[in-house]
């Protein structure tokens, strides 16, 4: 990563702010003054700015990579699909999923270089915000299940085939905002609190809905917003000043 562009993503400074901390020579790196703004850093470089380190509170990184469908969360296959890991960046081939998509499915994914960040992510409540397609009406007993949960002893519809798990419980939906709704396909906003195997898939599949196309577009406190298909982005200083929070790092 350039240097302005390390100061911008782990201080309050702009890029333009940080380009004029470089110039007036208040920024260096292992007590060396550097003016290069394109001077290359990485995760483990140590910056100082005004004679302090930017990095004394987190010692990780957390990025967003924006999955296609078609890519699976694993490091490797044995049956020859393409992994996320072959369209990353190499610099970020030993991060850690937060959770999965499926190979259908699409959007938001975090990965950090720390497991202890990527498990309480995992395993938070944080709300999880998805897009979804569906292949016919949705009915009131449908928004019934949403709104007060449900209990299923078979959810093998809509799971994988080789997945075990067969009875679920869904907790009550946090929200969901219909975009479209006819007898041929809608179109559904939900905010849910879990991340169990398949989840959305086996509860619509109950009420023979389909899933169609799935696309994640926030985990909690950090949103999709533009970024291109394939893409990574770092988390911004006020996504991470809420991580922060959320670890009780404050």
């Amino acid at each position: 990563m350039r240097l302005n562009q390390y100061i911008a993503h782990h201080s309050k400074f702009s890029r333009r702010e940080a380009d004029q901390l470089i110039k007036e020579g208040k920024v260096s790196i292992n007590k060396e003054i550097i003016k290069d703004f394109s001077y290359q850093v990485d995760n483990r470089t140590k910056v100082y700015v005004n004679g302090k380190c930017l990095r004394e509170k987190e010692e990780y990184t957390v990025i967003v990579y924006n999955k296609p469908k078609g890519e699976l969360v694993s490091k490797k296959d044995d049956r020859g699909r393409k992994v996320i890991y072959e369209s990353l960046p190499r610099r970020f081939k030993d991060f850690v999923p937060v959770g999965r998509l499926d190979f259908a499915s699409e959007g938001l994914l975090l990965l950090t270089d720390k497991v202890e960040v990527a498990t309480k992510l995992m395993e938070s409540k944080l709300e999880r915000t998805y897009l979804l397609k569906l292949s016919g009406e949705i009915k009131e007993e449908v928004f019934e299940a949403m709104e007060n949960g449900l209990s299923l002893q078979d959810a093998t519809l809509g799971g994988h085939q080789k997945s075990k798990i067969k009875a679920m419980e869904f907790s009550p939906f946090l929200g969901y905002w219909v975009l479209k709704n006819t007898a041929k396909f809608s179109k559904i906003k939900v905010a849910i609190s879990e991340g169990k195997n398949r989840e959305l898939r086996r509860f619509f599949a109950h009420f023979n809905l389909r899933v169609l196309d799935l696309k994640r577009v926030a985990y909690g406190f950090v949103s999709l917003n533009n970024l291109p298909t394939q893409k990574v982005r770092f988390l911004e200083r006020g996504e991470y000043n809420k991580l922060h929070k959320f670890l009780g790092e404050d």
